[in-house]
């Protein structure tokens, strides 16, 4: 094993032996590494160590967590033969095997089938903060291995909202998880050892002071804050992200579409499905700059299959008519009273009687790229905009202070506020039977394509 610097939260994370420990700081602080590294050294010295590494979803463990595993913690290991990866079989899942008999093994949460079986030593879950307390609690019933060691579950992740579980967890004197907080001089690829920074730290912390609002806030400055006067304080990452597979089927939904304009400014489309029960729950979006209507169009038609119930959009007759025009179906002039809109969307993303809110966003909802949006750093999409969504105070003509949504990075927030608006306006009057009433566009249409599922 090749030599690993460690330093402050990362040295105290190695030496610690509880049942729950989680490592929270700001971006780029080298938390994840660090746990990695603790993960790797047991399974290392342990003989026959199980462990797992979890994240919400596969597909993110694979692009981010298994990289840094791979490239920055056991390259040497995995080069010289020995730490091999296996690819699975029939009756033992797939990982990374040590000479020893140690493993380690990658999971996500979207598909625990597998890990719910498993008995295991230690547990890492990257990006803790999207994990719900319902599967982490899960996952410490799965602490049961044979090897000759402690049993411990790590978590590592960014500050979030400061009523977040983990935060409540680690606060609380009644639950065995202790919190070690990382800071940037504890990386020593941006700090030297005599606190001075390196290149690729002034860079790094450069970007990062870019950043506004509660994202600088988190990412830069590490503090579990919720924005100041942010508009949906009942707004919970945990609570309101769910995973793909948490999904409702499209077939058994109605369908609503939102649009808000823009050019300069972002064109935002939202697909929102509506269970029998009228919650709403956001599966695709686009948030683009610089797209022209009819290009926008088009390229709606070729991430769904489904014609929509209805199309509630901003009220630019011209983009509106443009938009009719290439999509073939008419719209909906959205309802712009925007403080009775806000009052609709954060009832909604309250608990309802069933403890359960009445709106959803899938996390991976967010499609494509945008390299005007990324070049000014600007948030995009719901899951981008939510947390920085804030209150600014206005004196009107008669020289009294009123409060209202301030106008930046707001174009997902609008477009949602125009769907909960259509919704609880309509819903009294539809039918409890959503899917009776949609029509899935014919497998025969050239325009469309064929109908598709989640």
């Amino acid at each position: 094993m090749r030599d690993f610097v460690v330093r402050g939260a990362a040295a105290d994370l190695m030496r610690d032996q509880g049942k729950e420990a989680l490592i929270v700081g700001a971006a780029g602080t080298g938390k994840t590494v660090a746990a990695l590294m603790k993960l790797h050294a047991d399974a290392s010295r342990v003989r026959g160590l199980q462990a797992l590494i979890v994240r919400q979803t596969h597909a993110s463990l694979t692009a981010s967590t298994l990289v840094a595993f791979e490239q920055f913690v056991a390259k040497e290991e995995l080069a010289s033969g020995k730490v091999k990866w296996f690819g699975g079989s029939a009756s033992k899942p797939a990982g990374y095997r040590y000479a020893n008999g140690s493993m380690i093994m990658p999971g996500g949460m979207d598909n625990p089938g597998k890990v719910l079986s498993m008995s295991l030593d230690r547990v890492l879950i990257d990006e803790a903060n999207q994990v719900s307390v319902v599967a982490y609690e899960t996952l410490l019933t799965r602490l049961r291995g044979s090897a000759d060691t402690y049993r411990q579950i790590v978590s590592a992740c960014n500050p979030d909202h400061p009523k977040h579980w983990l935060k409540e967890r680690a606060d609380s004197p009644d639950n065995p998880l202790r919190l070690y907080t990382s800071k940037h001089e504890d990386n020593p690829y941006l700090c030297n050892s005599d606190g001075t920074w390196t290149e690729s730290g002034l860079d790094y912390l450069g970007f990062l002071s870019g950043l506004t609002g509660v994202r600088k806030m988190r990412y830069r400055d590490g503090l579990w804050v919720a924005a100041e006067g942010m508009v949906y304080d009942t707004w919970r990452d945990d609570v309101n992200v769910l995973s793909r597979s948490e999904m409702p089927n499209p077939d058994d939904c109605r369908i609503i579409w939102s649009i808000d304009w823009g050019y300069s400014n972002p064109a935002v489309w939202q697909e929102w499905l509506v269970d029998g029960d009228g919650r709403m729950y956001l599966n695709r979006e686009l948030h683009q700059t610089q797209q022209l209507v009819e290009d926008f169009a088009k390229r709606i038609k070729e991430l769904t299959g489904y014609r929509p119930d209805a199309i509630v959009a901003d009220h630019d007759a011209e983009d509106r008519a443009t938009f009719t025009r290439h999509i073939g179906m008419p719209t909906v002039a959205a309802k712009k009273d925007v403080s009775r809109g806000v009052q609709i969307v954060a009832a909604r993303m309250r608990a309802a009687g069933d403890g359960r809110p009445r709106l959803f966003v899938c996390r991976d909802a967010l499609m494509g790229w945008d390299l005007v949006a990324d070049a000014q750093k600007r948030p995009r999409g719901f899951l981008g905009e939510v947390t920085g969504y804030v209150w600014a105070m206005e004196r009107g003509a008669d020289g009294i202070p009123r409060e209202h949504p301030a106008k930046v990075h707001d174009h997902s927030m609008d477009a949602a506020r125009y769907a909960a608006m259509y919704l609880d306006a309509d819903l009294p009057a539809r039918t409890h039977n959503p899917a009776a009433q949609r029509q899935t566009v014919p497998s025969t249409s050239s325009r469309w394509g064929r109908p598709v599922g989640r």
